[in-house]
């Protein structure tokens, strides 16, 4: 689809939700550390709210969960300096977006249909060994009442296994974090050289997903490659340091009024 500002991926089962996936036509794919302001209030426009609304953290590759709640006034917003540090933020505030950036690893949204409530999850290998999907479902769970059975998950633009090398530590961790041998046997795959793996981390968002109660027919991976497109997508294994960022944004439901559609969908009078 084309957003404002450049063109962008929706997920259609995602909808009604507001949410996209950029590309590396947004400012944020020009900038080396992908944390320039007006790159982010582009993000912000594209869903409607303003960069002050927009909701971030310091990602470390981890599975800490922010929560951010309606009428909620402390939280840290897009232009603070002191973000906490989380890899998973959730809320049923629809007055805010909830920002991650990616540029390889799994950006992954999730909307609960029936409340309206909404993840964003920055998930690489670290993120998926500490098991950031499962996490996230369990976060929505306990802080707003959320059922694995009433939720659509959508995974954006990452890194493929063809083109995701990783050494023998990689393995070690998911093995270490207790994943089981049929677990490993389906998102390692030998590579050439020795002590080396392919790593698919579309298998194991779908496969964590599906074991945290999510029905597999409401799991939608994009499965496109960050590495395999430089024209459309950022990514750090391809290109190293000088590689933008991508967001993925997303923004409760209203519960009281009509539901935000996505920028420019066929629900939305400015595609029309």
């Amino acid at each position: 689809m084309q957003a404002s500002a450049g063109p962008a991926l929706v997920c259609r089962a995602l909808e009604p939700v507001a949410h996209l996936f950029t590309t590396r036509g947004w400012s944020l794919g020009s900038q080396t550390a992908g944390d320039a302001d007006d790159g982010w209030g582009q993000v912000a426009a594209a869903l409607d709210v303003d960069a002050a609304s927009l909701v971030r953290a310091h990602q470390v590759h981890g599975a800490v969960v922010l929560v951010r709640r309606a009428g909620q006034t402390d939280a840290p917003v897009d232009v603070s300096r002191s973000r906490p540090d989380a890899d998973i933020i959730i809320s049923n505030d629809s007055d805010v977006a909830l920002a991650i950036q990616t540029a390889d690893c799994v950006p992954l949204l999730l909307a609960d249909r029936r409340t309206g409530v909404v993840a964003a999850a920055h998930a690489g290998w670290r993120g998926l060994a500490a098991r950031v999907p499962a996490v996230a479902v369990d976060a929505l769970a306990r802080e707003f009442g959320s059922r694995p059975e009433d939720l659509v998950a959508a995974a954006g633009p990452s890194i493929s296994a063809l083109r995701y090398e990783v050494g023998i530590e990689v393995r070690g961790s998911f093995e270490h974090a207790g994943c089981s041998t049929a677990q490993l046997a389906r998102w390692f795959s030998p590579a050439a050289r020795s002590e080396h793996s392919y790593f698919d981390g579309w298998a194991a968002v779908r496969d964590q997903l599906e074991s945290a109660g999510v029905p597999t027919d409401q799991i939608h991976v994009a499965a496109l490659c960050t590495a395999t497109y430089p024209a459309l997508f950022c990514s750090y294994r391809r290109d190293g340091t000088p590689a933008g960022r991508m967001a993925a944004v997303v923004r409760a439901r209203l519960t009281s009024s009509q539901p935000h559609p996505s920028p420019r969908s066929p629900a939305d009078p400015r595609a029309r």
